[in-house]
């Protein structure tokens, strides 16, 4: 039944295929593959055989050799013990084997420890890595079915930034959450939980659609700001028409953008992370917001940025006096975790007026205080008060609402007068241009579009306002006096 289940996975990305798996025709992408297994005493016997047939059928969709997808794997329990390096085997077989012959740790369960090896050791070029300059991917799945004895979050976080796609298997009673904390984004895509051993099975055409057939793109976290290019080995960042890719090679830059080149602000975004959003669209958020700092002067004496993300409790991802450049500001964007739970948009706004703008987060004195507040649903909470509250202490904000966002609430919390500072757009692929509305009104306009403002040039007008009037009365007044005399 294995066999006639596999040779039906192979015939949807193959044009033909036999059931002899020695036969492959799907057209695979190289990779440096490592599992990364966990062996805990809490496996039986009888399960940790049926991971062992469970790599060994998702072996069938790689092309093995060094100069196609090469082939790792490490087990772990109270210690970590790698089984065979990327550089060990050439071939399917010799892969296929040395699985077959892994023996049953039966002891702790340290993931924090195994990815911690995975990214240290098991993909350094002396372990058969290949160079970072060939874009080749570097794929760890982890397949685990307890709860870790150690911490991941952190050296996970460290794992994907270094480049490595991690895939999250768990089996059985396992923490979703600490799930999410190990793998890549999308989580919907690279975290998966099934009941027991036996429904494992049940993955291998999911990872098909991954990694047979499968373009470069689709495969490796190419973290590509607007497009990615695939080759036959390799990929590309591109970018959309009107912009130029910056020496990164990832993000981009507007060639005709607003730019706010005299302007001085603290600005802080408060960016709803609930699960209404989705993984895609939360990707789109990041976007928007990196797509407003291209446009803005960031310096040590320039503008500042801080950024929260919320959804049932408030996470500062930076700080107003954390970065200084603009790169260091969209790196740390994009680096964000999906948060995927509630909308306590009242929460973010009592933690913004509280915090973000305190002197300890960097907030500066006699600086103008800006907030873009970015929501797609109705808050659970209460937002007035604390909007309020932020109002009255100088904050102006922004608001801007995408799809079921309620749009009373989104009065509530812009500063007046409404059309000036609430945006609203159906659907998250508009936000493009509720980007350079917004940013006409706290930036700098265009050569074209002499007759915009930056919010700086806006305080400084307020400011001298009220003293040439006074001067005027008082010149008026001397005046009168003089005539009547």
């Amino acid at each position: 039944m294995r066999s006639l289940a596999l040779g039906f996975f192979c015939l949807l990305c193959c044009d033909a295929v036999r059931l002899d798996r020695r036969q492959n025709h799907c057209k695979a992408i190289p990779l440096d593959f490592v599992f990364v297994i966990d062996s805990s005493r809490s496996i039986r016997p009888n399960d940790y055989e049926k991971v062992k047939t469970f790599i060994i059928n998702l072996l069938q969709f790689f092309e093995v050799g060094s100069d196609a997808t090469q082939i790792g794997l490490l087990q772990y329990g109270s210690v970590v013990q790698p089984e065979f390096s990327l550089n060990t085997y050439t071939t399917k077989t010799e892969v296929e084997q040395a699985v077959r012959n892994m023996k049953h740790l039966a002891s702790g369960t340290m993931t924090g420890l195994a990815i911690q090896y995975t990214m240290e050791t098991a993909f350094t070029e002396e372990q058969g890595a290949r160079p970072k300059s060939l874009h080749i991917p570097r794929i760890a799945m982890i397949v685990t079915d307890g709860r870790p004895q150690d911490t991941v979050e952190e050296i996970a976080a460290e794992a994907r930034e270094a480049g490595i796609q991690i895939f999250a298997i768990g089996v059985g009673r396992v923490d979703m959450n600490t799930l999410k904390t190990i793998g890549s984004e999308p989580h919907s895509e690279h975290v998966h939980l099934v009941a027991n051993f036996s429904q494992i099975e049940t993955l291998i055409s999911v990872f098909q659609s991954k990694l047979c057939g499968a373009e470069m793109c689709d495969v490796v976290d190419h973290q590509c700001q607007h497009i990615c290019v695939s080759s036959p080995a390799s990929y590309r960042c591109k970018c959309r028409k009107g912009f130029t890719l910056n020496p990164d090679g990832k993000t981009s830059t507007c060639l005709l953008s607003f730019y706010c080149s005299d302007s001085i602000m603290d600005l802080v975004f408060v960016i709803d992370g609930s699960k209404s959003l989705g993984p895609a669209n939360f990707e789109l958020v990041k976007q928007f917001v990196n797509g407003i700092v291209d446009s803005l002067n960031i310096s040590r004496m320039g503008t500042h940025v801080g950024l929260l993300q919320y959804s049932t409790k408030v996470r500062t991802e930076f700080t107003l006096n954390q970065y200084s450049t603009a790169r260091d500001i969209k790196q740390a964007v994009t680096r964000m975790q999906y948060m995927g739970r509630g909308s306590m948009t009242g929460s973010a706004l009592r933690h913004m007026h509280e915090f973000s703008f305190s002197a300890k987060e960097g907030a500066r004195p006699n600086t103008p205080r800006v907030s873009i507040v970015f929501t797609d649903g109705r808050s659970q909470d209460d937002v007035s008060e604390w909007a309020t509250k932020a109002k009255n202490s100088g904050v102006t904000i922004y608001t801007l609402g995408v799809g079921k966002a309620i749009e009373q609430e989104l009065r509530e919390i812009a500063s007046e007068p409404d059309e000036k500072h609430l945006y609203y757009a159906e659907d998250f692929e508009k936000m493009g241009e509720i980007t350079k509305k917004l940013k006409s009104r706290i930036c700098t306009g265009t050569p074209h579009e002499a007759e915009m403002r930056s919010h700086l040039d806006f305080f400084s007008k307020i400011s001298l306002t009220y003293p040439l009037e006074a001067m005027s009365k008082r010149l008026e007044t001397l005046e009168n006096q003089l005539v009547h005399k």
